[in-house]
């Protein structure tokens, strides 16, 4: 027989972390991974938008980093497990990859409007939805215990993102829109 990907465990509103500890599906850890796994979509459609194989298998490699943030969200943190960990240097490689396209880049003097291209736009939400598991990570961490390392690699995705939304802006033509506050319809 084929594996079924239903298990109708989940039919009454709760859902199991790694470990057997079972929870709401409301619960703010569950927001908090499932958040993550929607930014994983997410990028997997900038992923599809790029046609440099550098910035893909850059995207690649981050979806995999957000897996391993994922397993950690979704452990029970009250037992401790073998999961995969996010490391300082996975940080220090956004840092790297922000400043190689940053240098590419005219020189950034205000606040721009997402948009301009499906390809930059769907970056600028992956950009939003990654702060918003960030949000989500910072408050789950006020009530149990989260890897520090995990917000802050989801802080420095969400600069990444804004950078290589830019980027794609720039390698497609596209001018970036400066936001001019209080003149509607400019």
């Amino acid at each position: 027989m084929a594996f079924r990907i239903y298990t109708k465990a989940g039919d009454k509103g709760e859902t199991a972390l790694f470990g057997g500890k079972r929870l709401p599906k409301s619960h703010i850890r569950i927001d908090a991974y499932g958040t993550v796994d929607e930014l994983n979509s997410f990028l997997g459609l900038v992923r599809d938008y790029n046609e440099a194989e550098i910035t893909r298998a850059f995207l690649k490699e981050i979806q995999s980093r957000l897996f391993t943030i994922g397993s950690n969200l979704a452990s029970d943190p009250d037992k401790k497990m073998a999961v995969p960990d996010i490391s300082p240097e996975d940080v220090t490689l956004l840092e790297q990859e922000m400043d190689r396209m940053n240098d590419a880049l005219p020189e950034l003097r205000n606040f721009i409007l997402p948009g301009g291209h499906p390809a930059v736009s769907h970056c600028h939400i992956a950009r939003c939805v990654c702060r918003r598991a960030e949000r989500l990570a910072v408050e789950l961490a006020q009530e149990e215990w989260v890897e520090p390392i995990i917000i802050q690699y989801l802080n420095r995705l969400s600069d990444y993102l804004f950078i290589l939304a830019r980027q794609m802006g720039e390698e497609r033509g596209v001018p970036e829109v400066n936001w001019a506050p209080g003149k509607a319809g400019s």
